[in-house]
């Protein structure tokens, strides 16, 4: 009994298709006028090693059918389609966070994308001094905006923020004691926390206060001859209330030069306008900390600014000098992408209502609550035409968005949501299905309802939603 089915294993072995017949199908061959042969070839194996597997199972083998070459054709396309598929792809934003870390942080303004089209298309002056006819710097792109913005000495651009306060501390306080808060002793994204990076900066951390209360004495009675500088580190992505105290920066600075020592801020997610009018808490912008006189202040160029990734330092024209002289700037240097996204969104600052229309970060945080109800009407709307009301319970109701990227943790956006609920599809199935979706449809669960935010829908969005909906299985 054995040795039959043994043979009858080996018998259907020996009829499923080779690659090279594989190959020949018509389906096939249109794949390759466009797949890499590559590519095709290895689906192809993967997708016969898979089915002779199964064959030689001892539970299956012998329930196990010869597949047609339409079958295995079917299968090995699937195969193609995830290989030769890109893993970053854009994907369609409704859960209401506007910087959502997750999904890539702040979009880009048109003008950005369109200078970045403009720089790679061809080749540039990056560090090429046109004036001079000689090798010239790429900081100097995005400095001279940086400064007419914020009225800073002197500016320099690094990778991400991380990136900025590690270079500041190891170029001007390396072996040399640094002043903070012990409240102020955050936690970024990724577990990277304060201490860490100031450890591997070579700076010594000296905590000063306590977790909820910190006085300008604190700073005062913690100064030694080892002293090299006083940080303040704006806590964006938390608050504490309740029975607190921290030291204004402009103390901070004023004792600082009492004792020759520098002020640095790290702003975190950093802000070049005033949000407060949005009905927001008032942040700090760079320009009242170049105001009050740091020495440096570093920021990112991803989250409130609504640029490209980046960390940003401005302050003193000597020290950011020396900033860039440091051999560990060239590790955390910025590519010409970079300084051409950052440097036209910069651009759109010189007239601050500009800025509000034509940065994506800004418009989203700004947008009117009733065209956020007019757009979730409309989209609600729009779905349950799909389905006349027979399996789809669609609803626009009240809700909340968050600003997102660790900024503004204590204060969200009132909105409008688009509810849906199914009586054959749970939400967990639903969210799992859009996620699924080419391009994938990202929004939250509450209370057994899939939710979909329109805040941060962009043009064409609600387009791929319906599309999504009008697809699903019934």
């Amino acid at each position: 009994m054995a040795h039959e089915q043994s043979r009858t294993i080996q018998d259907r072995l020996r009829r499923l298709p080779s690659v090279d017949e594989l190959l020949k199908h018509r389906q096939i061959q249109d794949v390759l006028s466009t797949v890499p042969r590559k590519i095709v070839v290895d689906s192809l194996r993967e997708t016969l090693e898979s089915v002779r597997r199964r064959m030689l199972s001892p539970d299956d083998g012998l329930l196990e059918e010869v597949p047609s070459a339409d079958r295995l054709v079917h299968q090995a396309l699937t195969v193609c389609a995830e290989k030769n598929a890109f893993t970053l792809q854009p994907v369609v934003n409704a859960t209401g966070i506007v910087v959502h870390t997750n999904l890539g942080r702040s979009l880009l303004a048109e003008e950005a994308i369109q200078r970045l089209q403009m720089v790679c298309r061809s080749y540039s002056n990056l560090e090429y001094d046109l004036a001079r006819g000689r090798r010239g710097s790429r900081y100097v792109h995005a400095e001279a905006i940086l400064r007419e913005i914020t009225g800073a000495e002197a500016a320099l651009v690094v990778n991400n923020n991380a990136a900025a306060v590690f270079l500041v501390l190891n170029t001007l306080a390396k072996d040399r004691e640094v002043i903070v808060s012990r409240g102020q002793l955050v936690e970024i994204g990724g577990s990277f926390r304060i201490p860490d990076v100031m450890a591997a900066s070579g700076a010594i951390l000296r905590e000063v206060g306590c977790t909820n209360r910190t006085h300008l004495h604190d700073y005062e009675n913690a100064i030694g001859e080892r002293t090299r500088l006083l940080m303040k580190v704006h806590c964006s992505n938390y608050r504490l209330i309740g029975f607190t105290a921290e030291v204004p920066l402009e103390d901070l600075v004023r004792l600082a030069r009492r004792h020759n020592l520098l002020v640095v801020e790290d702003l975190g997610s950093g802000s070049l306008v005033d949000v407060s009018p949005l009905g927001l808490p008032r942040e700090p912008t760079a320009q009242e900390a170049v105001k009050a006189g740091v020495d440096a202040v570093t920021f990112s160029g991803d989250k409130l600014l609504g640029g490209p990734q980046a960390g940003i330092i401005l302050g003193r024209k000597d020290l950011i000098a020396q900033c860039k002289k440091n051999p560990l700037t060239r590790a955390l240097r910025v590519d010409k992408m970079t300084l051409a996204a950052l440097e036209a969104t910069l651009r759109l600052y010189r007239d601050e209502p500009t800025a509000w229309r034509r940065i994506p970060t800004l418009e989203m945080i700004a947008r009117p609550l009733e065209t956020l109800k007019e757009a979730a009407q409309r989209l609600a709307h729009d779905i349950q035409e799909l389905d006349g009301g027979v399996h789809w319970q669609v609803q626009v109701q009240e809700s909340t968005s968050q600003v997102g990227g660790g900024a503004l943790p204590e204060r969200n956006l009132p909105t409008f949501v688009v509810a849906v609920t199914s009586s054959r599809w749970s939400a967990g199935r639903l969210e799992e299905w859009l996620r699924a979706h080419d391009p994938p449809i990202i929004g939250r669960i509450e209370s057994d309802r899939f939710l979909m935010d329109v805040r941060t829908l962009r043009d064409g969005d609600a387009d791929i939603i319906l599309r999504a909906f009008a697809q699903l299985p019934a």
